[in-house]
Order: C-alpha cells, then structure tokens, then sequence
C-alpha cells in the first residue's frame, strides 16, 4: 500500500504566519526595551516592554479580535520577569529568567523523545498536515525523534552560551546592555539559524526517500 503524496507548503506561506508572530513577540519588544534604556534606565527599558505586550493583548480586546494564548502567556510571562527584576534591583535577572526558561524547555524536549511523543512532531503538524500513516512509518517516527534531540540541544546551548555572556558582559552589578545584546543575538541566531536549515533539509530528505520507499512498518 503505497502512502498519500506529502507536500511541504511554500516557504511564503510559512513566513507569512511565522515572521508577524516573531516581530510582535520576541524581536519588537526587546527593540521597544534597548530603545527605552537608552533613554530611561533599565526601569523604563523594562517598563515599555511590558506595556508593548499588553498594548498588543489591548488593541485585539477594543478589535475584539481573538486574543492567541500565546499573547497572554508572554503578558503573563513579561510581567513576572520585570516584577522580579525590579524586586531584585537589576537587569541581569530580567535577561536571566527566560534562559532558565529555556533550560526547561530542552528538559521538556528530552523527556518527551523518552515518552516517544516528540514536541518536534507536535510543532510541525501546526503548519504542515501528515496523514496518519505517514506519521506511524518507522522512518518519520526516527526522524522526529531525532529533530527534537537536535533542538533539545540547541535551546541547551543557546542558553548556556546567553547565560555566559550575561556574566562576561556584567561589570560590578552593572549589565552592558549593548554588547550583550547584540553578541548574544548574533550568537543565538546562527546557532538557530543552522539547526532550522539542518531541520528543513532533513525534513524534506525524509519526505523524498518515503516517496521511495513507501512500505509502511509493522
């Protein structure tokens, strides 16, 4: 029995759902914070972060435009992070907190290939449909696996390599915001960078030898 045809769905396609949640999410508030310290401190810096999260959850409630959860986890997840980094009296703890967060999350990676549910399958199926047969052949099922092993280590790396910088650029209780933001970002989007590229190319090799091999496992 031969599996249905598998397409991947134009690379437009894809950056036109993921670039305007990645923009208003993760790269217009940390903008919005290097902007406001600049001019205001780290107080204001973390201050007009917060407030450009929750101008965003507000602007959909006065639309009433379908708010996404992922807009009230990261209000959720701002406000915790600048309260405890106000608390705490520095910067630092408010770039500290999300790479603990990350290490977490590669945890979660880990474990999840151990249960033989890996996240990695989980986050595809959001943008690119697998029928069920081709999700039980034995050859997706190793690769999923081993993608999210890939990104295990990848998000370990990233923030063991944020949370060293985060101490090299520290001078006395003082944080160099500038330094550490721009290496730590240059250094997080190569590693990323390559690892979405190692992802893609393997996803689609994968896909090709299942067009040539389509017998279904036991």
């Amino acid at each position: 029995m031969n599996h249905p045809p598998v397409t991947l769905p134009r690379l437009t396609a894809l950056l036109r759902q993921a670039v305007p949640r990645l923009l208003e999410g993760v790269v217009a508030p940390l903008a919005v914070f290097y902007t406001a310290f600049a001019l205001l401190g780290e107080v204001g810096g973390m201050a007009a972060a917060m407030t450009w999260v929750y101008a965003g959850v507000g602007w959909r409630l006065v639309r009433r435009v379908p708010v996404p959860a992922t807009m009230y986890l990261a209000s959720l997840a701002i406000t915790l992070r600048v309260l405890v980094s106000i608390w705490f009296g520095g910067a630092q703890f408010y770039f500290l907190q999300p790479e603990l967060g990350t290490i977490c999350l590669s945890m979660v990676f880990l474990a999840s290939v151990r249960l033989r549910r890996p996240l990695v399958q989980k986050l595809t199926l959001d943008y690119v449909h697998l029928p069920a047969v081709v999700l039980k052949h034995e050859r997706v099922r190793r690769f999923f696996a081993r993608i999210t092993l890939l990104w295990a280590f990848v998000l370990l790396a990233n923030s063991t390599v944020s949370i060293w910088l985060l101490i090299q650029q520290s001078v006395g209780s003082q944080l160099l915001v500038g330094p550490y933001l721009l290496i730590r970002t240059t250094t997080v989007a190569v590693i990323t960078g390559l690892a979405a590229a190692v992802s893609v190319y393997a996803f689609r090799r994968v896909l090709h030898r299942l067009q040539q091999d389509p017998a279904p496992s036991a």
